[in-house]
């Protein structure tokens, strides 16, 4: 009973990462908006920034090794291959996530020492997709992060047991 539910728990945390991943991938990737001033128009997209385009790229592969972890028979022996690539997505969306809010930060306050202006304030409904693909992509890495603690802890606890 005790392994059922464990098993339970970590497919319902795969599934979580996966949904927060694609969320993040989905918005980011629908974040456009077009302003204009006077004779001047901007249109804000997400292929404008190449740290939102590694977001975006991070996420999607996410995605999908998200989805095909989800229908791995549970006596296959790749499942301590998974470890390794829990660690990697991890280490995927943490990277992806960090370049894409100093980005994000910048558009949103400017930078007044490089002469870089705020965006936010012409293009807001376009920032404010940008921040929601930010929140489920930290909400992906923050279930990634418990994934591979669960991923340790079942890998490394039979372990210990066969030694004893």
């Amino acid at each position: 009973m005790a392994k059922l539910t464990k098993r339970i728990g970590a497919l319902v945390l795969r599934l979580a990462a996966f949904g927060a991943a694609l969320a993040a991938l989905i918005v980011m990737v629908t974040s456009r908006e077009r302003a204009s001033f006077f004779a001047v128009s901007l249109e804000a997209k997400y292929t404008d920034m190449a740290a939102f385009k590694y977001f975006v790229i991070a996420n999607a592969v996410v995605s999908v090794y998200s989805f095909l972890v989800l229908f791995l028979p549970k006596e296959s022996l790749l499942w301590k291959f998974v470890v390794v690539l829990d660690l990697l997505m991890t280490m995927l969306l943490t990277s992806s996530i960090s370049a894409a809010l100093a980005v994000a930060q910048v558009g949103k306050k400017g930078n007044a020492n490089a002469g870089w202006l705020p965006i936010c304030g012409q293009v807001p409904k376009f920032c404010d997709q940008v921040t929601g693909a930010l929140i489920a992509g930290f909400v992906a890495l923050v279930l990634y992060v418990l994934l591979l603690l669960y991923s340790l802890h079942s890998v490394v606890d039979p372990f210990l047991l066969q030694k004893s």
